[in-house]
């Protein structure tokens, strides 16, 4: 059995989530406190107390969702189930920074100043109402990203998160995203959602993000990780910490290729995916790729009595 760890992304966010991990185990505790303090905030309140809203914001949700799968993965590792055990660790967007501090070659304290920032400029790169996001359902990769051309009429329209075979978000200019949808149902996608995000993620659009993410990761400290990093700009394992900060910077404006990231790590001879943290999109996602992979999810006391007793098996 060859274990594989992966972290979601934006989204997967809800009002009390890891509050119970945080109750059962210290050392998840500890993280949301470390988090609190690097943020000068109670972001840990308004996980477990505030409004739905207010966690949605993205400079909130990034370093939530963090928070949350970093506690998970200290309650895990207090339990005796370590990430360098692993084959490969992975995230979804910003889950990408999860999986980083959690394979130690960030630490958590910069790893949620670097997501607050990041929310904060992937959010004020482009006004509102301006770009958009769109999820094509019942088309793949090739055929999203030729009617993403076909739409952009000189606009932004780029394929951007590229989730599982029948699913691949597109993420540009407003007017260019609704064509995109609209072009999609003509050429036989199942359906072409509208997405409700504040900005357009992992396009062109979002180069200032990308700028700022540039000038904030070269005075940050990178570790070589435990195990390689699944990165979501190359679908490949990463280890070098000047490869992994220039990486970094490139995901702001480069698609999440985690179809090609989990058939990788199946490659590799990952048999398990665990998702660490809030939801069960990547789950859901990694069934789709790969359905000869066993997914478990970690998010509560009761799923981390789960997991030992799968570790005990093995």
């Amino acid at each position: 059995m060859t274990r594989a760890y992966v972290f979601p992304g934006q989204g997967a966010q809800t009002i009390g989530m890891g509050k119970e991990l945080a109750e059962a185990y210290p050392a998840a505790q500890a993280v949301f406190d470390e988090v609190d303090e690097a943020l000068g905030e109670k972001l840990s309140a308004l996980i477990w107390e505030g409004d739905a809203e207010t966690l949605t914001l993205t400079a909130n949700a990034q370093p939530a969702l963090m928070a949350c799968s970093l506690a998970a993965v200290r309650a895990l590792d207090s339990e005796g189930i370590k990430i360098a055990d692993g084959s490969f660790v992975a995230g979804h967007s910003l889950g990408e920074y999860s999986a980083l501090a959690a394979a130690g070659a960030l630490s958590i304290t910069d790893t949620a100043r670097l997501l607050r920032l990041r929310g904060e400029a992937m959010q004020s790169a482009v006004p509102v109402g301006i770009g958009a996001m769109a999820a094509i359902l019942g088309l793949d990769l090739a055929a999203v990203t030729a009617l993403a051309n076909d739409a952009a009429q000189g606009q932004v329209c780029q394929a951007a998160n590229d989730n599982d075979p029948a699913q691949v978000v597109v993420s540009g200019h407003t007017d260019a995203v609704e064509r995109a949808a609209a072009l999609a149902k003509e050429r036989g996608a199942k359906r072409a959602l509208l997405l409700p995000v504040s900005a357009p993620f992992h396009c062109a659009l979002m180069q200032p993000a990308a700028d700022a993410m540039a000038e904030a990761l070269a005075s940050v400290a990178i570790n070589a990780p435990v195990v390689p990093v699944v990165a979501n700009v190359t679908a490949a394992g990463v280890t070098d910490p000047d490869q992994i900060r220039a990486l970094l910077v490139q995901q702001i404006t480069g698609a999440v290729r985690w179809r090609e990231s989990v058939a990788f790590m199946a490659a590799q001879g990952v048999t398990d995916v665990w998702e660490i943290g809030a939801g069960k999109a990547l789950a859901g996602m990694v069934r789709r790729i790969d359905r000869g992979l066993t997914c478990v999810n970690i998010a509560t006391p009761k799923d981390i009595a789960a997991a030992l007793a799968i570790a005990a098996q093995e």
